[in-house]
């Protein structure tokens, strides 16, 4: 992390319980090293034990990663930034409307066929992300299932915790799969419209589709993260956490870029040699 970038991260970082007085003990290593440790993991795809030697030993950073994913910690680090990208585009911190959508992966050989399963759609064999963006596209919600869970199944879990989280959300777009009953217990039981957008008949080849690209990119960045191409976790929970910790990435720089542009500089102004005649 740059220097900017990890005072953004700084600042909104859960503040540890041995500083609040909850017990625990201090750490051994600093955050931001531990931080860009992960970040390294998640960005670049490597073993934890094939971590360089230029960060903390790979057993602490492991440790430390399990330990904040067990806490929830990377969801609440990553909610936090989503606040501050959501203020500084001029957005409410509560959003009124989301786009849902998921993505298939393959699954690596670390993955145990108890949360793996395969999608005959896009024949894939492996786990399946479901994704709720706002209409940035930051993440809202996420949870990871075997590829043969189906949309419709997924949403009718997701879409309850959604509407008790963000009370103000009353719309969610959404593609052809989650059509169907669930449309109507939306509506009836959570007073959410689901709203299908389709591709009409006589479109032909790539066309973007209103408001479905703001999830469907969210699913691209997802995957400029190699840890992310394929699924290596053996818990559907670090699968989860690798894409908090992805766009907490994200996020993080282009909360640096705005804090860059946005520093106003107040020019000095030369000293003036006022001469008497």
């Amino acid at each position: 992390m740059t220097d900017a970038q990890w005072a953004v991260v700084r600042d909104a970082m859960p503040t540890p319980g041995w500083l609040e007085g909850r017990g625990g003990r201090p750490e051994g290593y600093c955050h931001r090293q531990m931080i860009d440790a992960v970040f390294y993991v998640t960005d670049n795809g490597t073993k934890w034990r094939s971590l360089p030697v230029d960060f903390p030993p790979w057993d602490r950073v492991y440790a430390f990663s399990r330990r904040w994913r067990k806490n929830d910690l990377p969801k609440e680090l990553h909610d936090r930034l989503r606040d501050k990208v959501r203020l500084a585009e001029g957005r409410d911190v509560e959003p009124t409307a989301g786009i849902i959508d998921s993505q298939s992966v393959k699954a690596a050989a670390s993955v145990p066929a108890a949360s793996r399963g395969y999608d005959g759609g896009k024949k894939i064999n492996g786990r399946r992300r479901h994704v709720i963006t706002d209409c940035l596209g930051t993440i809202l919600m996420v949870m990871v299932t075997a590829a043969n869970v189906t949309d419709r199944q997924a949403a009718r879990i997701m879409l309850p915790g959604l509407r008790e989280r963000f009370r103000e959300l009353t719309l969610v777009w959404a593609d052809g799969g989650y059509t169907g009953r669930l449309v109507d217990c939306a509506k009836e039981e959570l007073q959410l419209t689901l709203q299908i957008v389709k591709r009409s008949d006589d479109m032909k080849g790539f066309v973007v589709l209103s408001r479905r690209w703001v999830v469907e990119r969210t699913l691209g960045w997802l995957m400029r993260s190699r840890r992310l191409v394929r699924d290596f976790e053996a818990l559907p929970e670090s699968s989860e956490a690798f894409i908090y910790w992805s766009q907490t990435m994200l996020m993080s720089r282009r909360l640096a870029r705005t804090t860059r542009t946005t520093r106003t500089t107040v020019p000095v102004s030369s000293p003036v040699t006022t001469l008497a005649a």
